[in-house]
Formats: C-alpha cells, sequence, structure tokens
C-alpha cells in the first residue's frame, strides 16, 4: 500500500480545485439559455407556441413546442397562474400548457453556496500545512548534520553476514584477528584475569587485499554489529561536523556493545596533524582530535573494538599508533601462489568452470595480483565466455582476461600500417631476446604485437616465483630488457621512435631507485638520498626538501646516466650476437601476431 506524503497531499488539493472550477464553468455554460420577458412569454403562451414552464423559485424554465428553450422571471409573491392571467392570459389558455412547480433542494442550494468557499479554504490550509512540514523538515535535517552517517550490519543479516570461511589468501592475519573475535566473544574471561581490553586495530596493505572484508569477517565471526563508514564522511564544509558525527558514532556503538567500528582510509583524517594549510581550526584535524579523545575516553566495561584500513600507514599521527589506541597492527600482504589459488576457488564457487581449468596454473601466472585483482580477473573471464555464448569458462578465456586485466583491452578495431607493425615486432622481439638471454630477468611468457590498451604491442613477463627480495644484478637485467625494444630498433632501422617513451621511463626509475633508494651504487654507497623533510599534506615532489648538495646531485645523475648506458650496451650486444633469432621472432610476430611461452622458448633455445 503506497504511503500518502505531503507531495500527495498536496496534489489532491490542487486536483480538487481544478475540478471544482471547471465543474463550475461548463456547468455555468450548459445552463446559459436566452431570457424571455414576462411580455414575450405571455404572448407566446397565447399563441399555443409553449408546451411546458417549469417554476423554481422565481425562476421560469420554459420549453417551446419546437424544442427551443428559454428563461424568464415572475413576480415575487405570486404563482404563476397569478402573474400570467395579470398579464393578459385567459384563464383557458393556462390548460394548454404543462405546469411544474419545482421545489429548490437544500442540499444543492447549501453546496452551491458554500463548495467554492470550503475548497478555497481547504487549499489554503493544505498549502500552510505543507509549508510547515517542509520548514519542520528542514529543521530537522540541520538538527541531525552532526549524527553519524555509518552503515550497520547486523550480525542477524546472514545476507551481509561473512567469515573467516569467506577470506582467503590472509591466513597469518586471521589468526591476529582471532584473538578479537575471542575477546568479543568471551570478554569476561579477559576481563576476569586483568587483561586490557584492545582499542583498535590497524589493517596495513596494498589497495585490493581485502582488509575491508576481513574487518566484516571479525564481526560476523564475533557475532557482534558493524558498523561501517569512510573516513572522508566525517568531514563537511563547516567546523565541528566531523567531530560531532564521531561523538554520535561511539555513543551509538556503546550502546549497542559489544560492537566493531570500522573507518575505511583512515589516512583522509588520520594524517599527521600540523602537515597541512589549516593549523588547528583545520575541520580534518578536529576530527581526529575527537576520535583520539574518544578512544582514550573508553571504559574498560566498553566492548567496543575501532578496526581501521589504510594503504599509507607512513602518512598517519604518532598519537593514533601509540599504545592505548591502534594496539594491534596487522599487516595485509600482497597474496603468494598458494593464497591465489584459494582466493581463486572462493570467486570461481559460483562459476561454472570447465574441467581443463587449473587454478594452480592460473595462480602461477597471476603473481603481484591482489584479492580484488583476482575476483576481477574470474570476472571478466565470465563475461569473455557469456559473450562467446558458452555455458562454461575455459582456461583460454581467463588466460585472454589475464592480458585484459595487465594491458587493457584490445583494439580490434586498431589498424596499423605494415611499417609501423614491422617496427613493433622488431620492439617486442628486441625485448623478448634480451630478457631470454639474462639470467636474472623474469621469463617471458607472452610476445604480441596486438595492441592492447595504449600499447602497440607487449611482452608479457612474469617470475618463476613469488619474489620479496631483488637484487642489483635483477634490475641491471630488468633495465637491460626494458631498452631491449629501443636498442632494436636502432640496430635494425638505424633510427628511434616514440614507442620506447614508456620504457624509458620505467629504466630510468629503476635506474635512480638503485643509487638514491636502494643504496646499491658502488660509487656513491649505502647511502639513501632525498628522503627526509618531506611535508606529507603538501605531497613529495612539492614539499620535499633535499638533504644532500648540488655535488652529490651532479654525481647521482651521472651515477644514473652510467647505469643506462651501461645496460643499452649489455641489450646491443646481445641483439648483434643473435640477429638471426631477433629477426626470426619479429618475422613470425608480423605473420601470426602472437608467441606463446613455449613456441618462444624453442625459438630461443630454452625449452
Amino acid at each position: 500500500m503506497m504511503k500518502l506524503t505531503a507531495k500527495h497531499i498536496l496534489y489532491g488539493f490542487l486536483i480538487l480545485f481544478f475540478i471544482a472550477t471547471l465543474y463550475s464553468a461548463i456547468s455555468d455554460s450548459f445552463q446559459e439559455s436566452k431570457e424571455l420577458a414576462l411580455s414575450e412569454l405571455v404572448g407566446k403562451v397565447n399563441a399555443g407556441e409553449v408546451e411546458e414552464i417549469v417554476v423554481e423559485s422565481s425562476t421560469l424554465g420554459i420549453k417551446l413546442r419546437d424544442g427551443s428553450r428559454f428563461t424568464s422571471k415572475k413576480e415575487e409573491g405570486s404563482s404563476l397562474s397569478d402573474t400570467l392571467i395579470n398579464y393578459g392570459v385567459p384563464s383557458a389558455q393556462l390548460s394548454t400548457f404543462k405546469h411544474t412547480e419545482k421545489d429548490p433542494s437544500g442540499l444543492s442550494f447549501w453546496a452551491g453556496a458554500l463548495l467554492p468557499t470550503i475548497i478555497s479554504l481547504a487549499f489554503i490550509i493544505g498549502f500552510i500545512w505543507f509549508m510547515s512540514r517542509q520548514v519542520q523538515r528542514s529543521s530537522i535535517q540541520s538538527m541531525s548534520f552532526g549524527q553519524t552517517r555509518a552503515r550497520m550490519i547486523s550480525p542477524d543479516s546472514e545476507g551481509n553476514r561473512v567469515t573467516f570461511k569467506d577470506v582467503a589468501g590472509v591466513d597469518e592475519a586471521k589468526e591476529e584477528l582471532r584473538e578479537i573475535v575471542e575477546f568479543l566473544k568471551h570478554p569476561k574471561k579477559f576481563l576476569d584475569i586483568g587483561a586490557r581490553i584492545p582499542r583498535g586495530v590497524l589493517l596495513m596493505g596494498a589497495p585490493g587485499t581485502g582488509k575491508t572484508l576481513l574487518a566484516k569477517a571479525v564481526a560476523g565471526e564475533a557475532g557482534v554489529p558493524f558498523f561501517q563508514l569512510s573516513g572522508s564522511e566525517f568531514v563537511e564544509m563547516f567546523v565541528g561536523v566531523g567531530a560531532s558525527r564521531v561523538r554520535d558514532l561511539f555513543k551509538v556503538a556503546k550502546k549497542a556493545s559489544p560492537a566493531i567500528i570500522f573507518i575505511d582510509e583512515v589516512d583522509a583524517i588520520g594524517r599527521h596533524r600540523g602537515a597541512g594549510m589549516g593549523g588547528g581550526h583545520d575541520e580534518r584535524e578536529q576530527t581526529l582530535n575527537q576520535i583520539l579523545v574518544e578512544m582514550d575516553g573508553f571504559d574498560t566495561s566498553d566492548q567496543v573494538i575501532v578496526m581501521a584500513a589504510t594503504n599509507r600507514p607512513d602518512i598517519l599521527d604518532p598519537a593514533l599508533l601509540r599504545p592505548g589506541r591502534f594496539d594491534r597492527r596487522v599487516v595485509v600482504d600482497l597474496p603468494d601462489i598458494k593464497q591465489r589459488e584459494a582466493i581463486l576457488m572462493i570467486h570461481s564457487k559460483s562459476k561454472p568452470l570447465a574441467k581443463d581449468v587449473r587454478l594452480k596454473g592460473i595462480a602461477e601466472r597471476t603473481p603481484g595480483f591482489s584479492g580484488a585483482d583476482l575476483e576481477n580477473l574470474v570476472n571478466e573471464a565470465a563475461i569473455l565466455a557469456a559473450r562467446a555464448g558458452k555455458r562454461e569458462i575455459n582456461e583460454l578465456d581467463i588466460l585472454k582476461s589475464i592480458d585484459k586485466v595487465i594491458l587493457g583491452p584490445e583494439r580490434k578495431g586498431y589498424v596499423i600500417n605494415k611499417e609501423e607493425k614491422k617496427i613493433t615486432a622488431y620492439h617486442e622481439a628486441g625485448h623478448a631476446l634480451v630478457a631470454a638471454s639474462l639470467p636474472n630477468a623474469d621469463p617471458v611468457h607472452k610476445v604480441s604485437v596486438i595492441s592492447r590498451g595504449r600499447a602497440l604491442g607487449y611482452t608479457l613477463k612474469l617470475p618463476s616465483f613469488d619474489r620479496h627480495l631483488y637484487s642489483r644484478a635483477h634490475f641491471l637485467d630488468e633495465i637491460a630488457v626494458a631498452l631491449g625494444g629501443y636498442a632494436a630498433e636502432n640496430f635494425i632501422f638505424g633510427d628511434m621512435t616514440t614507442g620506447a617513451s614508456d620504457d624509458l621511463r620505467k629504466a630510468s626509475s629503476i635506474a635512480r631507485n638503485i643509487v638514491q633508494r636502494y643504496g646499491m651504487s658502488k660509487t656513491l654507497g649505502p647511502i639513501t638520498f632525498g628522503e627526509d623533510n618531506q611535508l606529507v599534506f603538501l605531497g613529495k615532489e612539492i614539499g620535499a626538501e633535499k638533504n644532500y648538495s648540488e655535488l652529490t646531485a651532479q654525481k647521482i645523475d651521472q651515477e644514473v646516466s652510467a647505469i643506462m648506458k651501461s645496460a643499452l650496451a649489455k641489450a646491443q650486444k646481445i641483439l648483434r650476437d643473435r640477429k638471426s633469432k631477433l629477426e626470426e621472432i619479429a618475422r613470425i610476430l608480423i605473420e601470426k601476431e602472437t608467441i606463446e611461452r613455449d613456441e618462444f622458448a624453442r625459438i630461443v633455445g630454452t625449452a
């Protein structure tokens, strides 16, 4: 049944007023007829032209024998017969027409008299009531401006409940959080022995690693209400609103305790104080101050735990991270090969996979993928299968979706001429051949000249294992691989194109990190440069101050240039020594457009 609102009632009054006005106009037009003078009526009665006269009060409704109608007025206080006789109509002539006396209805009289007034009055009252409701609603909204916007997931909500079995790839983090679940389930056991209740849990990790899902799983395992909101939802245009919402949030959570408050992207309000432009009156800082006060003000009996997630723990205010506030810091890393396989199993449960799909092989081919990336990967494979009219998702669909997730969609309508295709083929062949010839470079899985995303072609290299430590030799070989396309173009065509611009940018970044961040320069030694005195709020490029001299900066540039030139020379030597393989790879790419891992291994002799 539809719920009536003030708007519906107002519309009803407007429609009623319109109908009454329209009816009045129409009825008046229908009743309009020609009026006869009483002397003219007497003449028509004497002539025998009148068929019927209807008397209603002093008004006469006259119908002639030809069907025409007229109105007239009789004398007040006298009957129709007396009036006609007084005007010279013989008594015998009165019987030639039908004479009807019609008493006016009291209801119709009062309705005609009062209905316009009642409708107008009702319209005015309705309009005043509607406007007062609008003012009242605005007042309520202004009063509720400082109330929390947190969304609560009830423990009884089966559709939204998440448990640890729904989360894969974060085994260490789950073990760390089981203590929180145990406390929320059995707080008395901890309180009796004098254990202090953990105030907060900070989940730190790369985007898409499952921090929010993990927080929901803690609430689902413990069976407690889960209040979720983003850090940006505290900050409004007016100073003090965020702090008010923080107070209201903690007040509501304490009433529902035991409960969990989850603040996603806490760095939006938890940045280091004093780094911004607004000083102490900054709305973000006021909100952070209130969070610090609320977390510090928990009673020992308050069974409320604050969980927060961020991928930028380095910029958080130290007051947030001290003991008594965020007591637990849980690192949520990118999944390794076994964890990726487990995540793929969860996301493919509701999808029909063909028998040829090996999730372990897919996990091997997706190093560096987060949980969100893997979910997107399976979804893209399902979309590809559905577009092809398949009933099942086969392994080829998943492999195609890997390329799409990493490099972007295939640009089938993008046509390049033969010369550009040839240059692209030698460029990608240069990357692939240098990678296959260096011991510390990642193995080549696929080479293609099919345009994807913004690239005319691509060489897909994937590590054979999950790497956590990177050596100087690995970085130098990767720089040489990145310069392989640049070297191949110069070697074969004696010229260079803009196709190597992104490769040069990546190679230069690696070379500069070798010198400035990792202390791997043999000339400058184990020193890092340029990471002190950074103003976080203003950004690293604008707010960073150099902690080295101009002479050192010159040496850094010289060292970076020497690394790049050495890597380029290494790539050029490989291409000269294996020119026949370079031309063979380029020829096959021009013909077939794509070379997979096994075929490439046979060509370069590494199979």
